[in-house]
């Protein structure tokens, strides 16, 4: 299977799948109080059937073209991943998101797997609109989509409710020709209008 190099810090992206589910529970384990504290990712993968099945969803959902996982790893152990959670080539729409143990942050592993991804969607699948929705409370998943030059679209003011929270939720996306002129270096980054 592929591994896509995020640099030189041995850092990589490649598809997370049910055969990694041990490797994938371990990673969860280290890692759960920090991953679930704004989302439910993983929350269910408790086990190691529990964690194949999670992962054999999203390979039903590859194998579908509606959405699928990937895996950030770096010196060889799994820290966190990307995925797509919606990935709706008719209307030309997919909703991209992440999650890292305590080991992977502050390491800009999630943008530059994010843009790799990105660019897939947009110059491989033809998709015209890249969605991120984060907790107004997750400030390292908002700025994550700042960096990724998204723009805030709106906030959706207490519209879920996690662990008996309500909580608001940012809608942050870029279009397909905002992304290749901010490749390309000649648009601006994301804007934070609302």
């Amino acid at each position: 299977m592929y591994a896509i190099s995020l640099g030189e810090d041995g850092a990589r992206l490649r598809p997370l799948e049910p055969w990694h589910a041990e490797e994938f529970l371990a990673h969860l384990d280290r890692g759960r109080e920090f991953i679930t504290r704004h989302i439910p990712f993983g929350a269910h993968a408790t086990d190691p059937n529990s964690a194949r099945a999670l992962l054999q969803a999203y390979a039903d959902k590859h194998a579908a073209g509606t959405g699928f996982l990937h895996g950030l790893w770096l010196d060889g152990v799994l820290v966190g991943g990307l995925l797509f959670r919606i990935f709706d080539t008719a209307s030309g729409t997919c909703e991209i998101g992440c999650w890292l143990e305590p080991a992977g942050t502050g390491r800009g592993l999630v943008a530059r797997g994010a843009r790799v991804l990105i660019d897939w969607a947009f110059e491989e699948r033809g998709m015209h609109r890249v969605e991120w929705h984060a907790s107004s409370a997750n400030e390292p998943s908002v700025n994550a989509a700042r960096r990724l030059g998204m723009t805030r679209e709106g906030v959706l003011r207490q519209s879920v409710s996690y662990r008996g929270v309500r909580q608001d939720m940012e809608v942050w996306a870029v279009l397909a020709p905002e992304w290749r002129a901010a490749r390309a270096g000649t648009a601006p980054a994301g804007r934070d209008d609302h």
